[in-house]
């Protein structure tokens, strides 16, 4: 399964998915995110690996809204 490499906006509530890239190996993946990192702006945007099936499956990973847990007692 590929890695995908996407430059994410957030305009308000809406996040706007742009794939830029996809390779067969997370080195290779992290390697070029690494290096888009460095030469792009990313104060209105950021860029992220992620891995899916297929591009349906990486932009729904990506929209999911993860539940906050808080830290409390031991958990520090």
């Amino acid at each position: 399964m590929p890695y995908y490499i996407y430059r994410i906006t957030q305009v308000g509530p809406v996040k706007n998915l742009e794939k830029l890239t996809e390779f067969a190996k997370f080195k290779d993946a992290s390697a070029a995110a690494k290096d888009m990192r460095k030469s792009a702006d990313l104060t209105q945007c950021k860029i992220q690996v992620v891995f899916g099936e297929n591009e349906l499956q990486a932009e729904e990973a990506l929209n999911t809204v993860r539940p906050w847990e808080p830290l409390t007692g031991d958990d520090w």
